[in-house]
């Protein structure tokens, strides 16, 4: 299939795209109202300098979310509606999501994006994927299971588990036996807890590689995934506001990122400068292709990560791409008595746990004293002892936390039945008065 850019041979080759393509990506947002006037001062010769090019102005998210729909398309939509093709929902869970338009010839390089993704992680002609992303207005599904007709890769349109149900999920790995799961690593992490529940073992099935988006991949989640699933885990990277922008290959060391897509910088949250190779700052990213409707410059994603010049795999992609890793750090927290829980590192705790199958955090306050209090709900993998294992659990959070939990082993499945619903699973829920 022709592609409608080939991958690049070198790293001098990728600068020189990005020089002649940021100059194209400045002069399309001129094109854009919100615009006017903030880059006046810019010389478009000179954006290879970095002191030039930091002089335009960071968006966000927080600009755009003060804007409806109407005035979100006035301020930042350069393409007639004749012109547009379909449109992005912003990825964010809260606030007002956005709604990107995207034309034709978007659609090409964002294919492109996410296909690339497939000979990277090692999947090509012969397997077949099950892929559990919301199948609609959010592109991840969509577009992913598109771009797989372009790399000669099978696909099952399934959709997440709040359009289809997590048994029949399960019922279709069984039946069509991919080898392939693509989907959320908290919904990975539900299914392989209902597959327990009904006596399934996943780490026996045909998937011999899960594939993650969306969240962040910790080490534990990771390990858990491996271990119930019995596959490769792989961890992939993207946004609305610009496409699928890396993957991992089998070193597993960081995502690679299609540097000749998109210009990327790690710069100080605070100040807006780079920040040294290697240190966490937050992600800011300008689509060089994927920029006909919306000329987005320096987008503030809110990711924080730390940029990784080489990879230690070998092969054309750890040659020619460098990549980001994730910080695992996280805004999720709640506060009890005093004492803030990260909700990374309390997921962390939970799932290093082999027989822990699930669970969900409830904070509630009590009626009479007023006390805040944390519930902990378990699953139990099964042949378990229920007793010794609240036991544990209990005294490993309160040594992790200064926090006492009460803890209560639920039947097998009970929350994955509570989960069904969610594309993610609502393991930390605050139901204080």
């Amino acid at each position: 299939m022709q592609f409608p850019l080939s991958l690049p041979k070198s790293r001098a080759e990728i600068a020189v795209l990005q020089s002649e393509r940021k100059k194209i990506a400045f002069a399309r947002a001129k094109a854009a109202k919100w615009y006017r006037k903030k880059l006046d001062h810019i010389d478009p010769e000179k954006l290879d300098d970095p002191t030039e090019w930091q002089k335009i102005p960071i968006l966000d998210k927080d600009i755009l979310r003060q804007l409806d729909h109407a005035s979100f398309l006035e301020n930042f939509c350069t393409a007639p509606a004749t012109e547009v093709a379909e449109y992005w929902r912003s990825g964010g869970s809260t606030g007002r999501p956005v709604f990107y338009p995207r034309t034709a010839e978007d659609i090409r390089y964002a294919l492109l994006s996410w296909g690339r993704s497939f000979p990277c992680m090692g999947i090509g002609k012969g397997d077949l994927c099950h892929i559990a992303f919301p199948i609609g207005v959010h592109p991840a599904g969509q577009v992913w299971a598109r771009s797989a007709q372009m790399f000669d890769v099978g696909m099952i349109w399934v959709g997440a588990g709040n359009s289809c149900p997590s048994d029949v999920q399960l019922d279709l790995i069984e039946t069509l036996k991919p080898t392939v799961f693509m989907g959320m690593s908290s919904f990975a992490l539900h299914l392989a807890n209902l597959a327990d529940a009904r006596g399934m073992d996943l780490a026996k099935s045909s998937v011999k590689k899960v594939v993650c988006t969306a969240e962040t991949l910790s080490d534990a989640k990771r390990e858990k995934i491996g271990r119930t699933w019995g596959a490769e885990v792989f961890d992939v990277f993207g946004m609305s506001e610009a496409g699928l922008m890396g993957a991992e290959n089998n070193a597993h060391d960081g995502i690679h990122v299609w540097t000749d897509l998109y210009y990327v910088e790690v710069v100080d949250v605070e100040t807006g400068i780079p920040v040294h190779d290697g240190e966490v700052g937050t992600l800011c990213v300008t689509p060089l292709w994927t920029n006909n409707a919306t000329p987005f410059l320096r987008w503030n994603s809110g990711d924080l990560v730390r940029f990784i010049p080489q990879s230690r795999g070998m092969g054309p992609w750890a040659d020619v791409f460098p990549m980001i890793r994730h910080a695992n750090r996280t805004t999720g927290f709640f506060k009890i008595r005093g004492v803030n829980v990260n909700h990374s590192e309390f997921e962390d705790l939970m799932f290093r746990n082999g027989f822990i199958n699930d669970f969900q955090a409830l904070l509630l306050t009590d009626e009479k004293s007023g006390r805040e209090n944390l519930k902990l709900l378990i699953e139990l993998r099964r042949g378990t002892d229920n007793d010794q294992a609240r036991s544990d659990v209990a005294r490993l959070v309160k040594m992790s936390f200064e926090v006492s939990p009460d803890v209560e082993v639920l039947p097998a499945g009970s929350l994955a039945s509570a989960f069904e619903s969610s594309i993610k699973a609502p393991r930390f829920v605050d139901r204080r008065v």
